[in-house]
């Protein structure tokens, strides 16, 4: 799982990061148009960019930019970071309004009895246009560290579920279940860490 480090701020409007793409979905369908994300690391931030160019189904009770639980009933992207040492992961879910759910979890499903206090550390942002998809979350580095022990060990992997109400299932790395199923910890790849490429 690539990460992009940026030894500038990065600043939303001003993103100009590579995108990486899904165009199938769990069970190798292809998906129209693919979907598109970014992580990249400025010196504060760990940003997670995800972009489409197709209307997104948003549960009907998600406000841009707040916390709601359930967006997986609903298209939406996601991004889990764990530690390989412990088996603890946390898991952003990010709508296309930038309405977003976090958690974080000791084993597979199995969320932490502590919580971080997600609501302060959580920045959002994205393009209004209501026929596509670009949103981002940042999340300060030094949450990360202090929750997911977050550096060069870290394992990662982005994932989407669309089409809503019969949703389709999109991994960036593969995962081994014959049925989609995103909490696997111990099967998600290291971050690759490069520096971003210069413009």
């Amino acid at each position: 799982m690539q990460l992009f480090h940026s030894e500038c701020p990065l600043i939303w409007g001003e993103l100009d990061l590579p995108l990486l793409g899904i165009s199938s979905d769990w069970f190798g369908n292809k998906i129209s148009p693919p979907v598109g994300f970014s992580l990249a690391a400025d010196p504060v931030n760990l940003w997670f960019v995800t972009t489409r160019q197709s209307h997104a189904s948003l549960h009907p009770d998600s406000i841009s930019g707040e916390f709601r639980e359930r967006l997986w009933d609903y298209d939406v992207a996601e991004l889990f970071i764990a530690d390989p040492q412990t088996g603890e992961y946390i898991e952003f879910n990010l709508a296309a309004n930038v309405a977003w759910w976090a958690a974080k979890f000791s084993s597979p499903r199995m969320a932490s009895v502590q919580q971080p206090h997600f609501e302060k550390a959580i920045e959002s942002f994205h393009d209004s246009d209501p026929e596509s998809w670009l949103a981002a979350i940042c999340v300060p580095l030094d949450f990360l560290v202090r929750h997911i022990s977050f550096g060069h060990q870290s394992t990662a992997n982005v994932t989407f579920i669309l089409h809503s109400p019969r949703q389709t299932f999109q991994s960036a790395h593969k995962l081994s279940p014959p049925t989609p199923d995103f909490h696997l910890p111990n099967e998600f790849p290291k971050l690759i860490h490069s520096k971003l490429p210069a413009n």
